[in-house]
C-alpha cells in the first residue's frame, strides 16, 4: 500500500531552482517538502579521489543520449555542489535572441534590465564577488597571458568562492571539503530548514497525478544509497502547488511520464533542449615556449606545469560577446579545469591516424597532463534537442551502480550550432598556438556525441504557447499549480555559465508562486531577507524496514 502524506508545497529537486523557491516559501509560512533523488553529503564526505562510491560517483548524474550527453548534479544541493561557482550575468543581447524560432525567444517581460534586480538578490545571498588578478591560479594566469600575447582581452570571472578559505586543490567538482565554494548547502537550503522545510534525499519522483480540486499527488520511489539502479519503497505526497526543479535532463521526463494522468502536455515539454552551445578544446603547452614567449615562471624555474592547481575556471575572454555580431557568432572562451577521467578520455591527439581518443599517441599525450589547459566555449545553438519516450523509472536507464545512465535525449547539431563551434575552435587555436605556445585539439564527439554541463531549455518560458511550455510566471501551460524553476525554464543558450541566470529567474518566480498559494488558501507571505547560512539540521536516517 502506498503511504500518502500532505503538504502545501512539494519541490522536486534541491538545486538552484528548488532550493531558492523552497527557502522563500518556507520562510513565508508555507509547509514545504523537498524531494531529492541523490544523497545528502556533508563537507567531510567530499572525497579527493575517483573511486566507485566516492563523492565523485555519488554526486554526479552522467546521462548518455543520442548525440548529446549531460553531466549534472545528483545530491542535496544539486548542481551547486559540483559546479565551479563561476557566476557571470548573461549578456544583454541574449534576451533579444531569435534562435531557431525566428522571433524573440524570451518573454517580453524579461530583459537584462528587468532581471538585474534578481541577479542582485542572488549575488547577495551566495555571495558572489569579483576576483582580483593576484587571486587567480596559474592556469587562469596562463590563459590571460596567452590572450594578451594574441592581442585579446581576458578578465577574472565573478565567482561564488570564498578565496580566503580556498586551498586551490582543484577538487571542487567533487564537492568542497573546505566550504570555500558557496554551494546551496551554505545558504538557501539551511535557510529553508531553519524555517521548517523538510529535505528528503534519495527520493526519486516518478510522476504526478491531479485531484478533482486541482491539487496534485507526487509519486516517488526511495533510491538505494549504494546502487542507484535499485528502488525501494514507494510513496506519495499531496500538495497544493508542485515546483519541478529536477534539472533540464529530468524535469521534462517527469512531466512526459505524467501525461497519461494529467492530460496533454504543452508541445514544448521535452523539446527545444539546449546544451548552452558548449564545446571543449585541450591545449598542450610547450613549457619552453611558455617561458620564452610569455615570460612566465612559477618561481622555481618551472614556467607552468600547474594544470591541477587551482579552482576551476577563473579567467574568461569575452571579446566575442558582442551584440553587433551575427547570431551564432557570439561566444565566450573560459579557462577550465576538467579533472582526470572523462576529460582525459575525450581529449584528442593531434592529427590522429586512427581513433583520436586512445592509443600510443594518446598515452604519450597523457604524460604531459600537467602542461594542459582546457578551454571551454559557450556559444549559441539552435535548441535542437528532443526527448523521446521516458524510461519506466527515473530519467535514464541506469547502466552502472552509480552515475552512468542512457537517456531519451536526441541531439543533432545544425549548421548554425556547428558555425559557433567552428569559429570558437579556430579562435582558441589562434590565441594558443601563436609562436608555438601550444598544440590545440577539440574534444572528440565520436565516443558520446556532444556534451554539456549546463543543460537548458527543455521546458522553457516564453510568450508563444506553440514554442514554450511555461508562461512568464513559470507556470506550466494548461496545468495550473505546477511551476518549473530550474535550467529547463531558460529559453536558450546564454553564452556564459548559466547558474546565476537560473537562480535569478527562480527568485523572480517566487512572488507569483506565493500568489498562487494564497489563491489556494495557504497563509503565506513574500519578503524574506537573504538566507543567513545557518548550519544544516542532522540528516534524516532512511528506514526501509
Amino acid at each position: 500500500m502506498t503511504y500518502v502524506e500532505s503538504t502545501d508545497v512539494l519541490v522536486i529537486g534541491s538545486g538552484f531552482g528548488g532550493a531558492i523557491t523552497a527557502y522563500h516559501l518556507a520562510a513565508g509560512g508555507a509547509k514545504v517538502v523537498v524531494l531529492e533523488r541523490g544523497p545528502w553529503l556533508e563537507a567531510d564526505e567530499f572525497d579527493h579521489d575517483f573511486k566507485l562510491g566516492s563523492s565523485y560517483t555519488r554526486a554526479f548524474d552522467f546521462v548518455v543520449g543520442d548525440g548529446m550527453s549531460i553531466l549534472g548534479g545528483n545530491c542535496v544541493g544539486g548542481g551547486s555542489v559540483v559546479y565551479f561557482a563561476t557566476m557571470p550575468r548573461a549578456p544583454r543581447f541574449v534576451f533579444e535572441r531569435h534562435g531557431s524560432i525566428g522571433r524573440r525567444m524570451w518573454p517580453a517581460a524579461i530583459t537584462r534590465d528587468t532581471l538585474d534586480p534578481w541577479y542582485d538578490v542572488v549575488s547577495e545571498a551566495l555571495p558572489i564577488t569579483p576576483q582580483r588578478w593576484e587571486q587567480i591560479p596559474y592556469a587562469g594566469g596562463l590563459f590571460a597571458a596567452a590572450c594578451a600575447h594574441a592581442g585579446r582581452t581576458a578578465n577574472p570571472s565573478p565567482s561564488a568562492v570564498d578565496v580566503s578559505k580556498c586551498t586551490n586543490c582543484n577538487w571542487m567538482m567533487a564537492g568542497c571539503r573546505f566550504d570555500a565554494k558557496r554551494s546551496l548547502l551554505l545558504n538557501y537550503l539551511p535557510g529553508a530548514l531553519a524555517h521548517g522545510a523538510q529535505i528528503r534525499p534519495l527520493h526519486e519522483v516518478q510522476r504526478l497525478t491531479r485531484h478533482d480540486d486541482g491539487s496534485y499527488r507526487v509519486h516517488y520511489r526511495v533510491v538505494d544509497d549504494e546502487d542507484y539502479r535499485i528502488l525501494h519503497d514507494e510513496g506519495a505526497i499531496d500538495a497544493k502547488i508542485v515546483i519541478v526543479a529536477a534539472g533540464s535532463g529530468a524535469t521534462p521526463v517527469i512531466l512526459q511520464r505524467s501525461e497519461a494522468d494529467l492530460g496533454t502536455m504543452p508541445h514544448a515539454v521535452g523539446r527545444y533542449f539546449s546544451g548552452n552551445g558548449e564545446r571543449l578544446n585541450t591545449a598542450i603547452f610547450n613549457e619552453d615556449r611558455v617561458r620564452d614567449v610569455l615570460g612566465l615562471d612559477r618561481g622555481d624555474g618551472v614556467p607552468y606545469e600547474a594544470y591541477q592547481i587551482g579552482r576551476g575556471p577563473t579567467v574568461a575572454s569575452w571579446d566575442k560577446l558582442d551584440g553587433s555580431l551575427p547570431e551564432y557568432e557570439r561566444y565566450s572562451l573560459e579557462q577550465l579545469y576538467f579533472p582526470p577521467g572523462l576529460g582525459t578520455i575525450l581529449a584528442q591527439v593531434k592529427d590522429p591516424s586512427a581513433a583520436s581518443w586512445f592509443g600510443v599517441e594518446k598515452k604519450e599525450m597523457l604524460r604531459t597532463w600537467k602542461s594542459w589547459l582546457t578551454i571551454f566555449t559557450m556559444s549559441e545553438d539552435d535548441n535542437e534537442g528532443v526527448f523521446g519516450p521516458p524510461p519506466e523509472t527515473g530519467n535514464a536507464h541506469r547502466m552502472s551502480q552509480q552515475m552512468l545512465g542512457h537517456g531519451p535525449l536526441s541531439y543533432k547539431p545544425t549548421k548554425n550550432t556547428w558555425r559557433g563551434w567552428d569559429l570558437s575552435d579556430a579562435d582558441v587555436k589562434d590565441i594558443l598556438e601563436r609562436d608555438g605556445l601550444a598544440t590545440v585539439t577539440p574534444w572528440t564527439n565520436d565516443l558520446i556525441g556532444a556534451y554539456t554541463v549546463h543543460p537548458l531549455a527543455s521546458c522553457r518560458i516564453g510568450d508563444d504557447p506553440a514554442t514554450s511550455a511555461l508562461d512568464d510566471s513559470h507556470e506550466l501551460r494548461g496545468h495550473p499549480g505546477i511551476f518549473v524553476t530550474d535550467g529547463s525554464a531558460v529559453p536558450g543558450a546564454l553564452t556564459v555559465n548559466p547558474a546565476l541566470t537560473i537562480s535569478a529567474l527562480a527568485e523572480r518566480a517566487v512572488p507569483g508562486i506565493v500568489k498562487a498559494l494564497q489563491a489556494r488558501g495557504v497563509a503565506v507571505t513574500y519578503g524574506a531577507p537573504s538566507p543567513t547560512g545557518q548550519s544544516f539540521a542532522r540528516r534524516p536516517v532512511l528506514n526501509r524496514s
